[in-house]
């Protein structure tokens, strides 16, 4: 496996392994820079404590195209009667320590190295986290990454029914609104699956990467408050 110096470009995806399934290569550092090359190309950081820090870009590749989200009836009675009230970049901190908790009890990782790095991408602009609030608390949300008209999805998390469920159907919806077509869930989970998701080619999926990340959209903080229909 290659191991990057912190001034070496990414190798071409193609290169990265079947077997663990889009580990590409070690190495370099969590700087913005080097964390928008990355998703620039495909490529997101995922690695536990005590190991360098592993890129990857696996294939297939799980999306959710914009205009296919499916909303299941329970999940549409949640959104009307809940009282869910859903709020852009208001508590990005928030939601990725809620985030890295929960992940911590699965058995998987968002280091302190990984908060730090992106609670930097947030205040530059190009980190969002959509939050559902119940009664004034922080009940679930998402949060991920936005470059021209392209949004990386990272990571979700839910304390009551349907939080989570709520902040991906708005994140949807807005990005809709705003021409991204297309949201990139790196792996296949059977929540995204149920609400949608499927998994494409990786070499789709770059094709539209590579014409998305080129729209001029200027970086910068997302700004809503709203209650959330179905």
């Amino acid at each position: 496996m290659l191991l990057l110096r912190p001034d070496d470009p990414f190798p071409p995806v193609d290169r990265a392994l079947k077997d663990p399934n889009g580990l590409l290569c070690a190495g370099a550092d969590l700087s913005v820079e080097r964390l928008l090359a990355a998703y620039r190309r495909g490529i997101f950081p995922w690695y536990a404590g005590g190991e360098p820090i592993l890129w990857w870009s696996p294939d297939p590749r799980m999306v959710l195209f914009s205009d296919e989200l499916k909303v299941s009836r329970s999940l549409a009675k949640s959104i009307r009667n809940k009282g869910y009230e859903v709020r852009i970049d208001t508590a990005f901190a928030g939601v990725i320590d809620a985030c890295a908790a929960l992940r911590e009890e699965d058995g998987t990782w968002i280091g302190a190295d990984m908060r730090r790095a992106y609670k930097r991408l947030h205040r530059e602009g190009h980190a969002h986290s959509f939050e559902t609030w119940l009664d004034g608390r922080l009940v679930g949300g998402l949060y991920g990454i936005a470059i021209g008209r392209m949004f990386y999805g990272e990571s979700m998390f839910s304390v009551a029914t349907d939080a989570s469920k709520v902040a991906l159907a708005a994140l949807v919806g807005y990005l809709a609104g705003r021409g991204f077509p297309l949201i990139d869930c790196q792996q296949r989970t059977a929540l995204l699956a149920s609400m949608g998701g499927r998994e494409i080619p990786r070499r789709a999926f770059l094709r539209r990467v590579a014409a998305l990340v080129d729209y001029p959209e200027q970086p910068g903080k997302w700004t809503a408050q709203s209650h959330v229909s179905a």
